[in-house]
């Protein structure tokens, strides 16, 4: 049999490698070419399951195929996300990720499925919300004063959240660290109750998503005192924030953001990025985010990566604060 040449050799090592990238290139001319599932890693009816909802309607229609919803809940949303991380990365199988699953799980909990930064790759921004700090309205707090000067009292005071590790509990935490004193964290297991408990008097406060609170508010069982982002809250512009109120660097915002597997093919997420932008500046899909109290922020590749490290360091320094941890 006669050798061939380094040349030769050369040519046939690259020719799977060729092989390869035709049939990259072919599948993502096809894409998509049946349904694609979108992996809601919270039950139906929650904040993420209605975005999750306004969006994938919209992405049904710019990518010519159906978009399902698929509610994978449990363990702060970290049993959806590792679907997702350990599905075929083929774009058909993408996920809604949020800060809970992608900023404060990986502090929050000692061992971690999947690896938030390097398992998935971000594909849109859906929309961030601020929490609201609310007291009922018969409350004796008037201001973020009021709750210092409780909390100077033996006794202290009190807050509530829909969780340990949730937004409202670590935004709890950043204004405890802020204003000192006594102030003990009453964690929920449903947001619901803990609203519940802050309209009746039993619990003095809370921190918790417009959405939520935003009709309570206007039916006269509770009042706003501040939001927790650095700039006021569309959804409620007449709250002032707590850097207005001489607390400054608070600036928390819950979020939400599209993400596939990280070995999806660079065609097919360009693709995806595409169909994304189109779903998300459609009038239709703004009017439905507006109404849970979101608001929209474009972003590109890389700036989606930076505010994905940024809001993981951020996150993480409140879970040590905060001393949080779930096994």
């Amino acid at each position: 049999m006669k050798s061939c040449t380094l040349f030769q050799w050369l040519a046939l090592r690259a020719v799977p490698a060729c092989l390869a990238l035709v049939a990259v290139n072919v599948f993502a001319q096809d894409y998509p070419a049946r349904a694609l599932k979108l992996v809601v890693p919270f039950g139906a009816g929650t904040t993420t399951d209605i975005v999750s909802r306004s969006i994938g309607e919209a992405l049904s229609k710019t990518l010519g195929q159906v978009v399902v919803i698929d509610n994978r809940a449990g363990a702060g949303g970290n049993i959806g996300s590792d679907l997702v991380a350990k599905s075929a990365a083929d774009g058909y199988t993408i996920l809604m990720g949020t800060v809970g699953t992608h900023a404060i799980n990986p502090a929050l909990y000692k061992k971690m499925p999947y690896d938030a930064q390097k398992d998935f790759v971000p594909l849109a921004f859906a929309g961030y919300t601020p929490t609201l700090l609310v007291v009922a309205t018969n409350s004796p707090l008037k201001s973020i004063k009021d709750i210092a000067a409780q909390a100077a009292k033996p006794g202290g005071i009190s807050f509530a959240s829909a969780g340990n590790g949730t937004s409202g509990h670590l935004a709890g935490e950043l204004l405890k660290a802020k204003l000192g004193g006594e102030i003990v964290h009453v964690p929920y297991k449903e947001g619901g109750l803990a609203l519940s408990d802050v309209m009746s008097g039993q619990v003095p406060y809370m921190f918790y998503h417009p959405a939520a609170v935003m009709a309570h508010i206007k039916a006269g069982k509770l009042r706003a005192l501040g939001a927790s982002s650095a700039k006021r809250s569309a959804a409620a512009p007449d709250v002032p924030t707590l850097a207005e109120q001489g607390y400054p660097d608070f600036d928390l915002v819950a979020w939400f953001m599209l993400y596939a597997p990280a070995a999806t093919p660079a065609p097919v997420l360009a693709r995806l990025r595409e169909a994304s932008g189109l779903a998300m500046a459609s009038t239709e899909v703004n009017v439905k985010l507006a109404a849970q109290g979101l608001e929209l922020r474009a972003m590109g590749s890389d700036e989606l990566l930076f505010f994905g490290r940024t809001e993981t360091t951020k996150w993480a320094d409140l879970v040590k604060r905060s001393g949080a941890q779930i096994d």
